[in-house]
């Protein structure tokens, strides 16, 4: 396992230093991502896993993938969960969710994956139902929408930059219920897949937290942690973006390392990951759930799943500008770094 990191660590080496101009796309960076975002979260809202709106999301994207010239298709899977009632009683709900899966090869067989999971929260029992957790209304703009719009502007802007390494994005369902998704796909690679994923970047909530974070996996290589996280944060730095990683408040989640998002099976299997998201870890919460402080307008510091308060029209007014802003910041990151990771060429 060693010697194959340390592979991956070189291939990923030879990368660094180059940067080219941008695809052709809207002169604006983030403005494919924002539009993107708000029209996936009020156009497919209740994205849960199995649903009829994740479904049409999932028609979405892959239309979308392909009018930028990848190669993309839907993958399902059958899944399900446990639902638990008033009373205690509980039994499994069986779904169908979809995936999408885009693609462009290179010029050697390694590769480098883009995810973002395209499912909102699904309430898991009668008490997540009383609160607003997940169901039809939940639009999910932070989670995961905004994930959704930054890949698709990332797609867009790649799409006819040549690369040395092939690019697979790729739309997850079934994380909200324990990155059954990210699994499935995971379990459907062959070894000599595996091998060459040189890395698997997650993108998941970047609107409400306070500052974005790139985080790598507890399993990811110091080598490609300098290439990947270490280079995101001097980008970041470099364009006046507020950014950092995990300072390692939890001994689960050591310093610069992530949390719980569908980059965690890949983590697990030895596969070298960089893990974009927006929290507050230095609020003394130690596994970043807590996006920002607490206040009138998010009164648990989150909007996690919550349909009333992660929506357009609560976003936009409790904290303006926000969406278009943290669109702006990731793709303005992410392009690049994407350029010199996957060796773009003119």
């Amino acid at each position: 396992m060693f010697s194959a990191l340390r592979r991956m660590a070189i291939c990923l080496t030879f990368g660094v230093g180059f940067t080219f101009s941008a695809a052709a796309a809207p002169a604006h960076l983030g403005q494919t991502a924002s539009e993107q975002t708000r029209h996936i979260a009020t156009v497919f809202p209740g994205r849960m896993a199995g649903s009829p709106a994740e479904m049409l999301a999932a028609d979405y994207l892959q239309q979308q993938f392909a009018q930028y010239g990848y190669q993309s298709d839907i993958r399902r899977f059958n899944t399900r969960y446990l639902y638990t009632t008033k009373d205690g009683h509980q039994s499994w709900h069986n779904v169908s969710a979809s995936q999408v899966i885009a693609a462009r090869e290179g010029k050697v067989p390694q590769q480098i994956i883009i995810m973002a999971h395209l499912d909102t929260y699904t309430p898991l029992s009668d008490n997540d139902v009383d609160n607003n957790l997940g169901g039809l209304t939940l639009q999910g703009v932070d989670d995961n929408a905004s994930g959704l719009g930054v890949m698709l502007e990332l797609a867009q802007r790649m799409q006819s930059v040549p690369t040395r390494y092939g690019i697979r994005f790729i739309a997850t369902s079934g994380e909200e219920l324990g990155s059954l998704g990210a699994e499935d796909i995971l379990n459907r690679m062959s070894e000599s897949e595996k091998k060459n994923t040189l890395l698997v970047i997650n993108l998941d909530n970047l609107v409400t937290g306070d500052k974005l974070y790139f985080n790598s996996g507890t399993s990811t290589p110091a080598a490609v942690r300098k290439l990947t996280r270490d280079r995101a944060l001097k980008l970041a730095h470099q364009f006046g973006i507020q950014a950092a990683m995990n300072p390692g408040l939890n001994a689960r989640y050591p310093k610069g390392t992530g949390c719980c998002n569908d980059s965690k099976p890949f983590d697990k299997a030895g596969i070298p990951v960089l893990s974009v998201e927006a929290t507050n870890w230095s609020l003394g919460n130690k596994d970043g759930y807590q996006q920002r402080a607490k206040s009138k307008a998010f009164p648990n510091g989150s909007s996690w799943h919550h349909a009333l308060l992660d929506n357009q029209q609560h976003l936009d007014k409790a904290l303006p500008g926000r969406i278009d802003k943290r669109s702006h910041d990731v793709v303005r990151v992410m392009l690049p770094l994407m350029k010199e990771l996957a060796r773009a060429g003119k």
